[in-house]
């Protein structure tokens, strides 16, 4: 085998591990990003439902607060 023959080989087997190289690279990087792409949509998830939660809490006391606020301009006493 010729020395350009070789070299020409050398190169073509350098480019196809460099490829697959790349290829292994972009494929942890794309899952690593679906990794976080599934924690941040169940971090929304359980956001939105200790915000909800929250927000129930909070009407019941602005309900309550209204009821006392009420009872107290009709002049009543708490007991």
């Amino acid at each position: 085998m010729s020395s350009v023959s070789a070299a020409a080989t050398s190169s073509v087997a350098r480019q196809l591990r460099d490829d697959w190289d790349n290829r292994e690279y972009i494929e942890v990087v794309a899952e690593n990003i679906k990794k976080i792409s599934d924690f941040l949509c169940s971090f929304d998830l359980s956001c939105r439902t200790k915000l909800a939660t929250l927000n129930e809490k909070l009407n019941l006391l602005e309900r309550k607060i209204e009821f006392l606020e009420a009872r107290v301009t009709k002049g009543e006493t708490l007991n």
